[in-house]
């Protein structure tokens, strides 16, 4: 991890999963604090729980940089969750699942203390490997076009092969797993989706 950091990627993605939101268990904020001991990069926190605000503190005071909730578990308290990430220097960020309308994102992106970025899943969110949902990229159009100057994520089967259709769509932001940890050159991988990203620009 270390020699990847130095050399090839930007923005460190880490995904905090509990089974009553997703049928799938991982990191917790111990293993942020450790991670921010040993490395100075962007800790890209995305909350897959039912109840984003009880972790607002604890990976604050543990050193993430982003705290990503999902509408679908912040309805009715969007505004104090994004109060409060600020207030613990992080930066707030929204995901939506592939059922998730567009428009439950709008609110949060409009609002006087918006959140600063929208993450698109392009699979259903739990598990690693899946096959990337081309039909997403209509979100992430829809979003570039509304939002000239907005961050967009995605997160799901991106890869060589994918990553493309993400970048023409308008994502700047990609998180990309299987497809880097898994190949001969991971460095390789992450210069190709890059220079994607950086041309469709």
């Amino acid at each position: 991890m270390t020699g990847l950091h130095s050399i090839f990627f930007d923005i460190m993605h880490l995904c905090i999963l509990i089974w009553h939101f997703v049928p799938n268990l991982t990191i917790g904020a111990p293993v942020i604090e450790s991670l921010r001991k040993h490395s100075r990069a962007y800790l890209d926190c995305h909350l897959m729980v039912t109840n984003p605000l009880d972790y607002v503190e604890a990976l604050g005071k543990a050193g993430a940089s982003g705290f990503t909730f999902h509408v679908e578990a912040s309805k009715d308290n969007w505004r104090e969750l994004i109060k409060r990430i600020k207030a613990k220097g992080m930066r707030p960020g929204v995901a939506l699942k592939p059922g998730t309308p567009i428009e439950e994102v709008y609110p949060l992106v409009e609002d006087e203390n918006p959140v600063e970025m929208v993450l698109v899943m392009t699979v259903e969110p739990g598990f690693g490997g899946q096959k990337f949902m081309p039909e997403m990229m209509d979100k992430v159009r829809t979003l570039r076009m509304k939002y000239p100057v907005l961050d967009i994520e995605v997160d799901g089967g991106l890869g060589p092969s994918t990553i493309d259709a993400a970048a023409k769509a308008g994502a700047n932001c990609i998180v990309a797993g299987s497809s880097v940890f898994g190949a001969a050159e991971p460095a390789e991988v992450i210069s190709f989706m890059r220079s994607s990203v950086e041309g469709a620009r």
